[in-house]
């Protein structure tokens, strides 16, 4: 190549690799020159057009490159242990850094395969790009290995392969990082144990037990299934609270060191998911038995009172326990059913172990489900009322109708008021849905005042008392008959002995105005509650219903119940004292009927004279009358 030299000896154009810890030669080393040797002198500068100019003497302007024997005494030298090897993966050379680090002298390693030394083979991804490396189809590979020396000991080491500048070789670096691996690994344990417990956290728990999940769907030697012991202790927060935190975190540890004695025997992990939540993971489960088992000794070793700075302590724990094959369990599932049966624990009484049920969790997902979609269902209306008839239990004649509401659900079909009601209370959706029950049934009550003006029938409503509480219940109540122009008097809301038994304040002063308006307020359910008879006299109340279990005892004539007749006629005499009407809920039979009659009863409620019906078979029982069946 012609041109002017640089101050180098270098042709323009011409690279000469940085000597560096890293990259400090190239990888084909070339063996250095004798010393005595002639060297060819550097080429003159030259300008285009001008003659050649004499040679520079040695020293004189320009210094000499370096030789080729430095490149090897800086690769010698270099604290960077490295190696140069060829597109087979065989070491060519090895620098004694390399061999210090292995442990071993360097010339042993001449001819040895790299991936052997680096533990690249392994892996199949990094052998996969190791040898996409050696083909020069990938710049680089870059891996942290743990590999162990010639005299046993173990390290670690950030493996670098790469070609070398300007050579058919490559350069393999290792740098030994145990210092820094070893500060990580004590950080991380920080990280991931609890200071109280000394016991794995939430996130190292939820680390091993995807890995155990994993490990359990892919191990055909195992069990393939999984279990998990997750507790909560009862009454903890008392001992903060009365003791102090000191105490409380002095328990805890007491508490996870009988989890360990209890999960040793079977190598289980132990976990504190914070507060005084445990768990206890069980890899390779062999069945419900084996989980069941280890929740009764946890539950016995935790019965033992505690000795805990001075003070003697008893604690007991809810468990609950789910045991399933690993395949096609996600962490997430695992977490909730555990929650849901360690809830179970606690509902059912505490002190104790549940197992998991997937009827019982599959009725408690329908509840939930029903629960976030009452409110959309009732804008979507898809809600009926049928209607059953109250009727006269002297004369048989229809006198009035119970409205019910049923949900015709997309997904479950027509569900009974008990699937949902008591869901709608919990949530609140009971005010918009109580708000169209009482219009539709209004509305459908003025419809049947049209089509018989001689024979209006009364339309009793159910009316909760977060109804009273959440909305205004008089205003509603006002709207509805202005919109229906329903009269008041046929209107008649059914409240439960419990909510209306002892009512003060604003449900008092509710009740007062909608029987100032015209319309009855009846007590559904008589006879279950609180039965405060001596404050019934200050309702405004026109209507007791008995309950229906006091209707039971009269199904038989020939083995009548005196006690239930005694206490029904009691109760019908008392009302008629105060100047109330009674009906009897549950009417089944003729027999029970004609009993109730001559006790004095006003009306009758059941599936003897009909079950609740669509408004068009109360229209045909209206023009009827009187109605038997």
């Amino acid at each position: 190549m012609s041109g002017t030299p640089d101050g180098q000896g270098r042709a323009p154009g011409a690279t000469l690799p940085a000597i560096t810890e890293r990259d400090a030669i190239p990888s084909v080393l070339p063996v250095a020159e004798d010393p005595g040797a002639p060297r060819p002198a550097p080429s003159a500068p030259s300008v285009p057009g001008a003659p050649p100019s004499p040679v520079t003497p040695p020293g004189a302007g320009h210094t000499p490159g370096p030789a080729p024997g430095d490149y090897r005494a800086a690769f010698n030298a270099a604290r960077l242990a490295m190696a140069v090897v060829d597109r087979e993966g065989r070491v060519l050379d090895a620098n004694p850094a390399l061999g210090a680090l292995l442990g071993t002298d360097p010339g042993l390693l001449t001819t040895r395969s790299a991936a052997d030394l680096a533990d690249l083979h392994e892996d199949p991804r990094t052998w996969r790009e190791y040898r996409e490396v050696l083909g020069g189809r990938l710049a680089r590979l870059r891996r942290t290995r743990r590999l162990l020396r010639a005299d046993g000991h173990a390290l670690w080491a950030e493996i670098t392969v790469e070609p070398a500048p300007d050579s058919c070789s490559l350069l393999l670096s290792m740098a030994d990082i145990s210092d820094q691996r070893d500060l990580q690994g004590r950080l991380r344990h920080l990280q991931m144990h609890d200071p109280v417990t000394r016991l794995p956290n939430r996130s190292l728990f939820f680390e091993r037990m995807t890995s155990a999940l994993e490990a359990a769907t892919y191990d055909h030697e195992g069990t393939g299934r999984i279990g998990l012991c997750y507790l909560d202790l009862d009454g903890f927060k008392a001992v903060n609270d009365t003791l102090g935190h000191r105490v409380g975190d002095r328990l805890l540890g007491a508490v996870a060191q009988r989890l360990i004695d209890c999960a040793a025997p079977g190598g289980h992990l132990v976990a504190r998911l914070g507060g005084d939540e445990f768990a206890l993971l069980v890899r390779n489960s062999t069945g419900t038995e084996q989980l069941c088992d280890l929740a009764r000794s946890v539950l016995a070793a935790l019965q033992e009172p505690f000795d805990v700075g001075g003070q003697r302590l008893s604690v007991s724990a809810s468990i609950g326990v789910v045991e399933r094959p690993a395949a096609g369990t996600h962490t997430t599932w695992l977490m909730q059913a555990a929650d849901t049966t360690l809830y179970w624990a606690k509902e059912d009484g505490k002190a104790r172990w549940t197992l998991f049920d997937p009827e019982r969790n599959a009725h408690r997902m329908t509840r939930q489900a029903l629960s976030s979609t009452l409110r959309p269902a009732v804008e979507r209306e898809e809600f009926v009322l049928d209607y059953q008839p109250l009727v006269g239990l002297g004369d048989g004649v229809v006198r009035g109708v119970e409205a019910l509401v049923r949900w015709d659900h997309p997904q479950f079909g027509r569900l009974s008021p008990n699937r949902f009601i008591p869901l709608a209370e919990e949530n609140g959706a009971i005010v918009p849905l109580g708000r169209w029950v009482l219009r539709t049934a209004c509305r459908q009550a003025r419809a049947w005042q049209l089509a018989n003006p001689t024979h209006p029938l009364v339309v009793s409503v159910n009316v909760a008392v977060r109804q009273v509480w959440d909305s205004d219940l008089v205003a509603d109540v006002g709207a509805i008959l202005a919109e229906t122009r329903l009269p008041p008097h046929l209107l008649q809301l059914e409240l439960t002995e419990s909510a209306v038994m002892g009512s003060t304040g604003r449900p008092l002063q509710a009740l007062q105005q909608l029987s100032d308006m015209g319309v009855a307020i009846a007590i559904d359910d008589f006879g279950t509650g609180y039965s405060n008879l001596a404050y019934l006299s200050r309702l405004p109340v026109s209507t007791l219903k008995l309950d229906g279990s006091f209707v039971q005892g009269f199904r038989a004539e020939e083995h009548p119940n005196p006690a239930d007749q005694t206490i029904v006629e009691a109760l019908v005499q008392l009302a008629h004292r105060l100047g109330l009407t009674v009906t009897a809920e549950c009417v089944e039979s003729a027999e029970q009927a004609e009993r109730l009659r001559r006790i004095g009863c006003d009306t009758g409620q059941g599936w003897f004279y009909s079950r609740p019906v669509p408004p068009d078979r109360i229209q045909a029982m209206i023009t009827t009358c009187p109605a038997s069946g």
